[in-house]
């Protein structure tokens, strides 16, 4: 893992880590249908302890890439809003970012979830919204579901009036998390 994060950082891409599924737990499924044929669960192992070890080597090392976090278990939205917090070194913006709400969390609650934390412990406005899986069909109306979840937040706080009723700032926020910021 180290070997290979510090060949993305030389070459400037982003490294993807998708955290926290327990895969194949059903052995007489696998063995009827084979593995990865949709018998996973969430993960309740540890995760932050060794995540952070990792992450805080590679920025002793100065070979910290830029790095999107995907988690499965809701339990860790919460730990892993704040650690991404802890590696931003202001060479690049959102550096490290928690990934689209995934797998098990790709629901409302989950998406809703990682939104709130996300807008209470950094800032939602360099978030990169959500991925699309080019090999699923149900990618295209996600995003839309995304979209939705995210502007009924917005228009939420709004109402409450936690955010000004500025329609282009509020606009070039959803824009920004929609697009721009994952194409910057």
């Amino acid at each position: 893992m180290l070997f290979f994060a510090k060949l993305d950082a030389a070459k400037g891409w982003t490294k993807q880590l998708h955290l926290g599924a327990r895969r194949n737990v059903n052995t007489l499924a696998r063995q009827t249908l084979g593995p990865d044929t949709g018998f996973d669960t969430i993960g309740d192992f540890p995760q932050i302890q060794s995540l952070a070890a990792f992450l805080d080597l590679l920025s002793q090392e100065r070979a910290l890439p830029k790095m999107i976090l995907y988690n499965s278990n809701p339990a860790d939205t919460l730990p892993f809003a704040t650690l991404i917090g802890s590696f931003q070194d202001g060479e690049k913006p959102a550096k490290i970012q928690y990934g689209s709400a995934w797998w098990f969390l790709d629901q409302k609650q989950g998406i809703t979830a990682q939104l709130d934390a996300l807008s209470n412990l950094g800032l939602l406005s360099h978030f990169i919204g959500m991925v699309t899986d080019s090999r699923s069909f149900m990618s295209y109306p996600r995003h839309e579901y995304f979209r939705r979840i995210l502007c009924d937040l917005i228009g939420q706080d709004v109402q409450r009036g936690d955010l000004s009723d500025d329609d282009a700032l509020l606009g070039r926020l959803i824009q920004d998390i929609c697009y721009r910021n994952a194409r910057r």
